[in-house]
Order: structure tokens, then C-alpha cells, then sequence
């Protein structure tokens, strides 16, 4: 093979790598899905923790529940190989339910532990689903998170963007609460967060495709260069 070959191939096999290795790692941070909400109502939500560690799995995941626009109604779906636990809070200001009842303390902290061998192992992501009922009726709520592995390495996704800032290494999962009805913006709600993954892996194709096709026209030129000859 010429080196004009081996060249071109080397430059466009770096590059589809570097795709792929870009495609892999989209998207790890810890976030929420679906990502919005209507005001006032109920949703179910799920944290999605991908472990990035190439060595340790996830052992454990903390979730705080923003107690400044408290959620009355918390509740957590059992998992298998997981213990959850939950802590409450004193409410500095009651807050009243769908149903009328007034809750003077709620749910301000999720904790699951995994048993040991139900961690989140490298390359694999789990799902912890959390219902919410009552839902404040307007603004954000951002749920700040700590991410244990077994190595004893703690993560802590708790950081928050200021407007117009790019995003933070360890950004906290946010749940944008939008109005119903006539006043609803145009918004989808309750869609679950694009994954920019098969994007990536898109390129990636076109990539290696290119790759076929140049390798493919420099062996043409070289074939008929030894014909002529």
C-alpha cells in the first residue's frame, strides 16, 4: 500500500474514533427524564445515573428534593437489589394538596443503596423512577445529586448554570415546571430528554463510509498507474 494510502486511511480512522469516543461519553452526566412538568400536577420522573468509572460501579445515589417550593406527595417505586430510605423536613410554611390536606413536613432527601451485587457496573446506566404529586406552580426545581462508587469516590451533581452560562462539569438534574392550559407555552411536556447518541454514531457511518470511499479511489489511481506502466 502507498503511503499516500496509508495516510489518508490513518487520518480518517483517527477521526471516526474520535466520534465514536465522543458518542460514548454524550450524554453521561446524571439528569432526569422527562425534564419538564405541568405546574400544579403530577408526574413521574426518573433519574438516570450512567457510571463513568472504567474500574468502580455505582453503589449508591443520594437525591436532595428542593424543600424552598416543597412537593407534598414523594413517593419511590421498589427496585430490585436496592434499598431506598427517604428523610423529611419541617415545612417553614404548610402547603395544601389536590385533596385539601395541609402537610406541614415533606420528603427532602431519596437515598438508595445498592446491594453488593446489584452496583451500576462501568459502561451500563440505571433508572431510579420517583413519582411527585402537587407540583409547586411555577419556576424550576433542581435536584441536587451524589453519586457513591465503590471505590468511594463521590460525585456530586449538584452545580447550576447561571443564565446564559455554558453548562458545569457536575450539573445538577432540573425540572422546569411549565403552566396549563391557554397559558401553557409552546412547549413539549413530559418528553424525555433527546439522546444526542445516535447523532454522533450517524457521523461516525458517514465517517467510515468516506473512508471506504477514499481508500477505495486512491487503489483505482494506483491500479491504473501500474496498467499504464
Amino acid at each position: 500500500m502507498s503511503r499516500t494510502v496509508r495516510v489518508a486511511g490513518a487520518t480518517v480512522v483517527a477521526t471516526a474514533l474520535a466520534v465514536l469516543g465522543f458518542a460514548g461519553t454524550a450524554g453521561a452526566h446524571v439528569t432526569i427524564s422527562p425534564n419538564s412538568a405541568t405546574s400544579g400536577g403530577d408526574v413521574r420522573i426518573a433519574f438516570r445515573v450512567p457510571t463513568e468509572s472504567d474500574t468502580a460501579s455505582t453503589v449508591k445515589l443520594e437525591v436532595a428534593i428542593p424543600t424552598d417550593k416543597p412537593i407534598p406527595v414523594v413517593a419511590t417505586m421498589p427496585m430490585p437489589g436496592w434499598t431506598v430510605a427517604t428523610e423529611k423536613t419541617k415545612l417553614a410554611t404548610p402547603v395544601k394538596t389536590d385533596d385539601g390536606d395541609t402537610i406541614t413536613e415533606a420528603i427532602s432527601r431519596i437515598t438508595w443503596t445498592a446491594s453488593p451485587a446489584a452496583g451500576i457496573k462501568p459502561g451500563q446506566f440505571q433508572e431510579f423512577p420517583v413519582s411527585l404529586e402537587s407540583l409547586p406552580s411555577s419556576g424550576r426545581l433542581v435536584f441536587k445529586v451524589l453519586q457513591t462508587y465503590s471505590d468511594g469516590t463521590v460525585v456530586r451533581w449538584i452545580d447550576e448554570a447561571g443564565e446564559g452560562q455554558p453548562e458545569p462539569e457536575h450539573p445538577a438534574p432540573v425540572l422546569t415546571l411549565a403552566r396549563s392550559g391557554a397559558d401553557q407555552p409552546l412547549a413539549v411536556v413530559d418528553k424525555p430528554e433527546p439522546d444526542s447518541a445516535p447523532l454522533y454514531w450517524s457521523i461516525a457511518a458517514f465517517v467510515l463510509g468516506l473512508l471506504g470511499a477514499v481508500l477505495g479511489g486512491l487503489a483505482f489511481l494506483r491500479g491504473r498507474r501500474t496498467t499504464t506502466a
